[in-house]
Parts: structure tokens; C-alpha cells; sequence
């Protein structure tokens, strides 16, 4: 006979991706054309931008420290992409300037936080008005399309081996991210910074570089996701990333309800991220109207926070 103990703590582990399977199940089903291998394709497409942000945030969080800029500073990063591409500059040039601004945002955000002693909560706020204001600056409002390099757009487009590039940038983030937590020594620092910073602190461990080095990484891969983005849309705006960022929340929340409850971590966002997207593209096939996307996710991340709140203590929601 089971330990009723053991059964709450499997379910409080994978009651939740279970949920998720049986949610695409679900859609597998009912949904017209879910299951066709272009569909299934086209959602983990879609899945690819939305985990590499996700994945910064959780980066992010794992120290303790909310990154409200995240989307922000993928519109600006692609402004300065699209702005190269459209000037003639090399791809490269185009790639690297993106992934410059991302990361120079994510140092300021890091230095303000650690430094300045500014809140995570109103840094990050502040350099997402920022880096709006700039986007907007250099573009004046006005898209950049047109005919863009097939050695840029293929970065996110193209193939390998028959592989979608998104699908290989995807997996390479979340592998990335899962061995930096789970294998290294930095990413070990990482989540007893995020837990208790002030034993951490005590054991030795130098707190504040990690927080820059988590807030570092957000910016790192809001910068990949905009050059991934831009690349697949052809375009670049400065409002472009905008609406991913309460998709990204949802998903680091909802993956904390799962396989380490109470937790960010990179399993649980890669499959709630995973799980958004199979939830929209489902919805669309059924015919819902497009207002239930958004009721939907508001609930989603009220209830994931309900139900990780007995256990999670990040120092960020005390602000």
C-alpha cells in the first residue's frame, strides 16, 4: 500500500504536467488538425521564442530578482538588428549587436539591483521604459521590413540535418540552462543565493555576482530571442516582444508548480512554456474568440502562484 505522503508529494511534482498531457491529448482529439505534422511543427516553432525568454526570466528568478524588461529589451534588440540589416552591415555585425544590447541592458539591471540597491521590481521597470523610448527613438515608430538577407532570416528559418534552426536554438538554450543550474558549481551558487541570501552570503558565496551574473544571462537571451524573432518575421518593431512578456511570467510560474513545487526551474518552464502554446493553437482550431487567450492566462497565473505560495519564498514578490 502507498504512503499517502508519497502520493502528495508525486502529485505535487507532476500533477500538473500530467494536466499539460492531458490537455494535449485533449486537443489531439478535438481540435481540427492539431495533430498534423505541419501544425506540430508551427507550435514548437512558436514554443522557441517564448521558452528562450521564459528561460531568461527564470535565470533571473532562480536569484531572487524579477526581470520586467525581458520583452522590452528583445523589441529594442531587435530594433538595432533590423536597423544593421537594413543599413547593409553583415549578418554577424546585425547578430552580435543584438546580443551587445541585451547584454549590456542585463549588466545595467544587474548593477542598478546589487549596486544601487534599487529593487528589482522598479529597476527592471525603469530600463523596459528605457529601452521602449530607444526602439521608438530609432525607428520612429515605424516597422522595419523589406528584403532581408537570406544569411540572417535562415538563422531562425532554415534547417539542419532537417531540423528546424529553431528547434536546435531551442533545445541548445534549455540544455544550456538545465546543465548551468543543475551541474556547475555557479549555477549550485545560483539557487542558494535565490533561497537564502544571507546564508549563502555567510557560506561564502558572493551573492551580488551572482545576482548580476542571473540579471547578465536574462539579457543574453532576450537579445537570442529577438534576433531569432526578427529573423523569422523579416521585420522588426518596437513593440514586437511585447506581448510575450506575460506569456513568459505565466510560464516560469506555472513550471513552479511542477517538478521542483514552490521552485523556478528549467524543466518546469520549458514545459509550461510548451503548454501555453499548445493551449492558443488549440484554442484557434476550436474557434474561440481571441479574448479567451488573455482570460485564460490571467487565470493561469493567479492560480500558479495560489498553488506554489505555501512553499515559495523568492525575496522578489517582497518587494
Amino acid at each position: 500500500m502507498k504512503n499517502p505522503v508519497s502520493m502528495r508529494e508525486l502529485i505535487g511534482r507532476y500533477g500538473t504536467a500530467m494536466a499539460g498531457l492531458a490537455l494535449i491529448a485533449f486537443f489531439v482529439l478535438f481540435a481540427p488538425n492539431f495533430a498534423s505534422g505541419a501544425n506540430i511543427v508551427n507550435v514548437l516553432k512558436d514554443t522557441s521564442f517564448l521558452a528562450i525568454l521564459a528561460l531568461g526570466f527564470t535565470l533571473a528568478f532562480i536569484v531572487a530578482e524579477l526581470d520586467l524588461s525581458i520583452a522590452e529589451m528583445a523589441s529594442l534588440a531587435a530594433v538595432v538588428c533590423g536597423w544593421l540589416v537594413q543599413l547593409q552591415y553583415p549578418p554577424y555585425v546585425a547578430v552580435a549587436a543584438a546580443l551587445g544590447v541585451g547584454i549590456a541592458l542585463g549588466a545595467a539591471n544587474g548593477y542598478g539591483v546589487t549596486v544601487l540597491r534599487v529593487p528589482s521590481l522598479i529597476m527592471t521597470l525603469g530600463t523596459a521604459a528605457i529601452a521602449k523610448g530607444l526602439a521608438f527613438m530609432i525607428t520612429q515608430g515605424v516597422a522595419f521590413v523589406g528584403r532581408w538577407p537570406v544569411g540572417f532570416t535562415g538563422i531562425a528559418r532554415g534547417n539542419t540535418f532537417g531540423v528546424p534552426n529553431l528547434l536546435l536554438w531551442f533545445v541548445a538554450v534549455a540544455g544550456f540552462a538545465y546543465g548551468l543550474v543543475k551541474w556547475t558549481r555557479t549555477g549550485a551558487h545560483m539557487v542558494a543565493t535565490g533561497e537564502a541570501d544571507d546564508a549563502a552570503r555567510l557560506a561564502g558565496i558572493a551573492t551580488a555576482r551572482m545576482k548580476r551574473f542571473g540579471m547578465l544571462l536574462a539579457g543574453a537571451l532576450a537579445g537570442l530571442m529577438a534576433v531569432l524573432l526578427a529573423a523569422n518575421l523579416s521585420s522588426a518593431a518596437p513593440n514586437m516582444a511585447g506581448d510575450y512578456l506575460l506569456y513568459a511570467i505565466a510560464a516560469v510560474l506555472l513550471g513552479m508548480t511542477m517538478f521542483e513545487p514552490g521552485q523556478p526551474n528549467v524543466g518546469g518552464t520549458v514545459f509550461a512554456a510548451l503548454v501555453l502554446k499548445v493551449l492558443g493553437n488549440g484554442l484557434v482550431l476550436l474557434g474561440a474568440a481571441y479574448y479567451v487567450q488573455d482570460i485564460v492566462l490571467g487565470a493561469i497565473i493567479i492560480g500558479s502562484v495560489a498553488f506554489s505560495a505555501s512553499t515559495m519564498k523568492k525575496a522578489a514578490f517582497k518587494v
